[in-house]
C-alpha cells in the first residue's frame, strides 16, 4: 500500500508539474515561430524557428533602458520598504499603548482600500507637487505596500522577547544599535518574504507606472505594451518579449535562492 501510495503521489506530482510548465512552453516555443506558424498551431514546436523576434523585442522595447529603469523602481522600492516597515513595526511592537494599537490597526485597515479608489486624486495631487517620475513611484509604492509589510513583522516580532532589547540596553547599546545588530537580523526569513512579494508585485505592476512615469522612463511591462496595437497584435513580439522579461527572474532567483531557501526554513523552525 505504501508502495502504491508514493506512486500515485508521484504521478500526481508529475501531472501537476506538467501543467505547472505548460505555459511556459507556449511562451518560449511560440516566441521563435514567425505570425503565421502562431496562427497555424500555438501548441507545435516552432519549424522552423526564428530568433529575430528576439532582436526586433529587444530594440522594441529599449530593453536596457527599460530593465535599468524596472531594476532601480523596483531595488529601490524594496530597501525602502524593508527599511521603514521594520522600523515602524519594531517601534509599534515595542511600544504598547493605545495609540500604537490604533496605528497598527491603521496599517492593517488600510490593506482593504483598492488601489483604484485614489489612484485618480492621488496622481492629480502629485501631478502639481512634480512627484510623476519614478522618485515619486518609489514613494507610493511604500505607501501602498507597507501596510501588509508592517502586519507581517509586527507578527514575528511578536515571537522575540523584549528581554533581548532589556539585555542589549544594559551593556549600553542604543536603541538604534538593537535594532540594526539584534532585531534585524532576527528578521531575516520575515524579510526575505516580504522582499518576494514586493519585487514579484513591482516588477510585474502596470497601472501605477502607467500613471505615474514619463515615457523615457518607462519599465518593462510598460514597454510591453507597444506590442498592442488598436487593429495588430504582435504576438511573436509580445512572447519574445516576456521571454526576456522571465530572464532576469530566473538570474535573480539563481544567485538569491540560498537566502531564499535560507528564509523560507528558518522561518518554518520558528
Amino acid at each position: 500500500m505504501k508502495i502504491k501510495s508514493k506512486k500515485m503521489i508521484g504521478i500526481l506530482g508529475l501531472i501537476i508539474g506538467i501543467l505547472w510548465l505548460f505555459p511556459f512552453y507556449m511562451i518560449v516555443a511560440n516566441s521563435f515561430k514567425t505570425p503565421k506558424g502562431i496562427f497555424a498551431s500555438v501548441l507545435a514546436l516552432p519549424a522552423p524557428a526564428t530568433g529575430e523576434n528576439y532582436a526586433n523585442s529587444f530594440k522594441a522595447l529599449n530593453f536596457i533602458g527599460s530593465l535599468t529603469n524596472s531594476l532601480i523602481i523596483t531595488i529601490c522600492s524594496v530597501l525602502l520598504i524593508i527599511l521603514c516597515s521594520s522600523m515602524a513595526a519594531y517601534a509599534l511592537q515595542r511600544n504598547k499603548s493605545k495609540l500604537s494599537s490604533g496605528l497598527l490597526l491603521l496599517f492593517i485597515s488600510a490593506m482593504l482600500i483598492p488601489f483604484q479608489s485614489v489612484m485618480i486624486p492621488m496622481t492629480a495631487n502629485f501631478g502639481s507637487a512634480h512627484m510623476l517620475n519614478m522618485y515619486g513611484l518609489m514613494f507610493m509604492y511604500l505607501g501602498f505596500n507597507c501596510s501588509l509589510s508592517i502586519f507581517l513583522y509586527q507578527g514575528t516580532l511578536s515571537s522575540i522577547p523584549i528581554a533581548m532589547d532589556e539585555a542589549a540596553e544594559m551593556e549600553g547599546a542604543s536603541r538604534w544599535q538593537i535594532y540594526y545588530k539584534i532585531i534585524l537580523p532576527m528578521l531575516s526569513p520575515m524579510t526575505v518574504t516580504v522582499a518576494i512579494l514586493n519585487i514579484i508585485a513591482i516588477w510585474n505592476d502596470y497601472l501605477l507606472p502607467s500613471l505615474v512615469l514619463p515615457q523615457i522612463q518607462y519599465t518593462i511591462p510598460l514597454q510591453m505594451f507597444n506590442f498592442f496595437g488598436e487593429y495588430t497584435k504582435q504576438w511573436h513580439l509580445a512572447l519574445a518579449g516576456i521571454t526576456l522579461s522571465i530572464i532576469p527572474v530566473i538570474i535573480f532567483y539563481l544567485f538569491a535562492q540560498k537566502w531564499i531557501i535560507k528564509g523560507v526554513t528558518d522561518g518554518a523552525v520558528k
